[in-house]
């Protein structure tokens, strides 16, 4: 058995507020953190939003385990709400590394210097941990954003997927907002369960779900089921929403489901122009 242990903290949602000052806000879906622990050393797997959530989590991985040396903390896409806790973490853990895939860090706006870059991180997107344990970045292109990917831990068959994968929240399908990026999505979760994983991590899901491989298949359902409301050239957000809810009344944040109608809209106005 494995030496490598894994645990997954749920970062409760927080509101958010609309940048048209006509419409309402909303809330930011539930956000997964992983912590992968040895006896001596961690690694962390994303970040959440807010000071108070990220306190959340920095108590939970001192109750998890306790006495670790975080050695990283890998982000697995661009998005704010995957990251926007580093400094905290950084702060109360100096030792903890940051680390991503050069298109993240380009998604993330920051500067980086390619001899640097080689230095941290290795031009084969992986790292060890305490030279033992094999961490692998699996680039997949676009999922709910572009340039997304997941990080895969052989010895545990672990693939925490980013929002690559979704559990029992809708998904996000604003980036998502034509068919053929929806394809592209599909693909990417085919390259995720290609490895064959035993457990799945979702980037987004509830408190309390079962970190399973049926993510992988619902998360490429959804997707089609959204493509086949939109073949059916709805005229509003409206009928989106309606269409999908029906479909999935027990998934949390509309207003998830709610953005991707409205890019998908946009999208569909822009090709008949």
């Amino acid at each position: 058995m494995s030496e490598l242990r894994s645990a997954v903290y749920i970062a409760p949602p927080v509101p958010f507020k609309s940048p048209d000052k006509g419409s309402r806000g909303g809330l930011w879906s539930p956000i997964s953190c992983t912590l992968i622990y040895s006896a001596t050393e961690a690694v962390l797997v994303d970040t959440p939003i807010t000071i108070q959530q990220t306190q959340g989590l920095i108590a939970w991985i001192e109750r998890i385990a306790p006495k670790r040396k975080l050695s990283y903390i890998y982000i697995t896409h661009g998005h704010g709400d995957h990251f926007f806790g580093l400094p905290l973490l950084v702060q109360r853990f100096p030792e903890a590394k940051p680390v991503a895939t050069a298109a993240t860090l380009r998604h993330m706006e920051q500067q980086i210097e390619e001899k640097n870059f080689e230095a941290q991180w290795g031009s084969r997107n992986e790292f060890t941990l305490q030279n033992k344990w094999l961490f692998q970045a699996i680039e997949v292109g676009h999922s709910d954003t572009y340039d997304s990917t997941a990080l895969w831990v052989p010895d545990l068959r672990l693939a925490v997927c980013g929002d690559i994968v979704y559990g029992q929240v809708h998904q996000m399908l604003f980036e998502a907002n034509t068919a053929a990026k929806r394809e592209d999505w599909i693909r990417a979760v085919n390259i995720i369960e290609a490895l064959d994983p035993l457990y799945v991590v979702p980037g987004h899901c509830q408190e309390g779900e079962i970190m399973g491989r049926w993510h992988l298949t619902n998360t490429k359902q959804y997707i089609r089921d959204f493509a086949k409301v939109m073949e059916r050239n709805p005229k509003s957000t409206r009928d989106i929403v309606e269409a999908m809810t029906k479909l999935y009344p027990d998934r949390y944040n509309t207003g998830a489901l709610i953005m991707g109608a409205m890019g998908a809209i946009q999208a569909a106005k822009r090709s008949r122009i």
